[in-house]
Parts: C-alpha cells; structure tokens; sequence
C-alpha cells in the first residue's frame, strides 16, 4: 500500500474499484497557477487524469483559457474567437506572467506523455464559433495522438463533429445543467430518460460528466446514474471536489459526502486537491 507521504494524486483504490483523480485545470494542488504547462509535463510523465480548457482562435487554433474574453485570466484584451496566434505571442496569464499554452503545444508535450495519461480537453465553444476549420485543426495536431485524449464540452453539434472527424478520439458529455433543470421541472424519473438518451445518442460518448451533488441527491432517491451509466458501457467522472483544508484533510461533512460517493464506485472523480485527497483518503481508511 502507497505510504501516505508518497501520495501522487492519481487514483484511489476501494473496493476492488479504481477511481482516477483527475487534476482540474491543470491544477495538481489549489495552489498551483491555472493551466500550468509544469504542472501538466509532471502529470504527463506520472501518467495522470488532467483537465483544460480550450477556447478557440480567430485562425482555428486554440488556446488554453476558460473564458471567452481575455481579460482576467490573461493581459489580453478582448474576443478569443477574434484573436489570432500572432497577437497572442506578447499576452501573459496575469498569474505569474507565464506564456499561454496553444494547442500546438500540447500536440507536441503529448508527444512524450506516460501512457496511461489522459488530457481532458473541455471545449468552451460551440460548434457554430468553433466550425470546420477548428475541428482540421484539432484532426491534424491530435489524429496521432488520440488515445491521450478525451474531448468534451456542451455543445453535442460540436462532439458528433469531432466523432466524424476523429472517430478514434475518446468523447465526453456533461448533461449536468439539463439533468437540473428536468429534476426541478419533472422529477427524478424524467432525469432518467433523458440520461438514457444521452447515453445512446449521436455523440456516442465514452464519459459522462456529473455534479458530484446531483449524483448523491439521485442516489438518495433511488436513482444510481453511476451504474446506470457503466452498464451502458460508459465511464463516469464525478465533479468538482476539492477539500477545503488539504492539510487536516476530510471535514466530517465532506468524509460524509466523498465516502457516499465512492461507494458508488465512480470512474474519476475531478479536484484541486488530488495528492491531498488520496492523503486525506487513506488516512481515514488506515484509521
């Protein structure tokens, strides 16, 4: 067994299940600055589960930024979408002043990554701003590299593109703000049927992303999405849960919250606190 100072953040074992940790934003600990390229070559060579998110540029490409403009998160200004490469060059993430991450680099990180690493592309755009020039940008960097990625977003037009673009390129849904809205609108059955049709949709995706809340509030009521889920043959990734002291580990609200989920055997489960978590984790198992 993994000694508790020895914790990576790459998954937790229980039950004979395994549940990835996937590092959110590129975050390995809350700490760590937003999309960070270090961050990312260190989770590359560990093989870990990560997470970014792409907007798309004015010549095709992308960047790595989770807004639609590039103020706050950058010394930028203005529409991402009506930026191109070169006006990006002398723009700096205002934490740390540190370059911005394009995609041409993560083909060329991705190159050397661990096998078992997986990058989680979380696309901000929809297809319409995205289009067909950004979808033979990602077909030409990523067509090689494919079983290190997994793209998702909300868009579904913009998934069924990537699929007929790049059938082998892992697919991912996040139905999350639907799901909310038919559970406050119609109930728990009719979030079942809709999760139903999302499964076998036209997207076809492989992971399906889900509030952690609303999985346990489903469970609570009868309704296991996880299993419903994996008996369709797909993965589940349970977001975002990132303890609030990563030092003293799990509160008693959140040791009840991370442990009913767990029990319900999720495939990954997204944080900001991924060593934190598996440190907190074994801790209470050991105890």
């Amino acid at each position: 067994m993994t000694r508790l100072l020895d914790a990576q953040g790459l998954e937790i074992s229980h039950e004979g299940h395994c549940t990835r940790l996937k590092w959110h934003r590129l975050r390995k600990r809350f700490a760590d600055p937003l999309f960070s390229a270090e961050v990312m070559a260190e989770g590359f060579a560990a093989g870990a589960s990560m997470e970014l998110d792409l907007r798309v540029r004015a010549d095709g490409g992308f960047v790595v930024l989770h807004d639609e403009e590039l103020e706050g998160e950058t010394t930028g200004h203005g529409a991402i979408a009506k930026t191109s490469i070169g006006d990006l060059s002398d723009i700096r993430m205002q934490e740390g002043d540190r370059p911005l991450i394009l995609s041409e680099d993560l083909a060329a990180m991705l190159q050397s990554a661990h096998p078992a690493a997986l990058l989680q592309f979380d696309m901000k755009d929809d297809y319409e701003v995205v289009g067909a020039r950004g979808i033979a940008h990602l077909a030409a960097h990523f067509q090689d590299i494919a079983a290190s990625v997994i793209v998702s977003g909300g868009s579904l037009d913009l998934i069924v593109a990537v699929k007929e673009k790049l059938p082998r390129l892992l697919r991912g849904i996040d139905p999350t703000e639907k799901l909310y809205d038919i559970r406050k609108a119609s109930g728990w059955k009719a979030v079942e049927i809709e999760l139903r049709a999302d499964l076998s949709g036209p997207t076809e995706p492989d992971t399906i992303y889900l509030h952690w809340p609303l999985i346990l509030d489903a469970a609570n009521q009868g309704l296991d999405m996880i299993a419903l889920c994996q008996d369709e043959g797909k993965r589940v990734d349970a977001w975002t849960f990132t303890l609030k002291d990563p030092e003293a580990g799990f509160s008693e609200q959140e040791w009840r919250g991370f442990s009913a989920l767990m029990t319900l055997k999720p495939d990954q489960i997204t944080t900001d606190e991924a060593p934190a978590t598996e440190r907190a984790w074994r801790r209470r198992m050991t105890a």
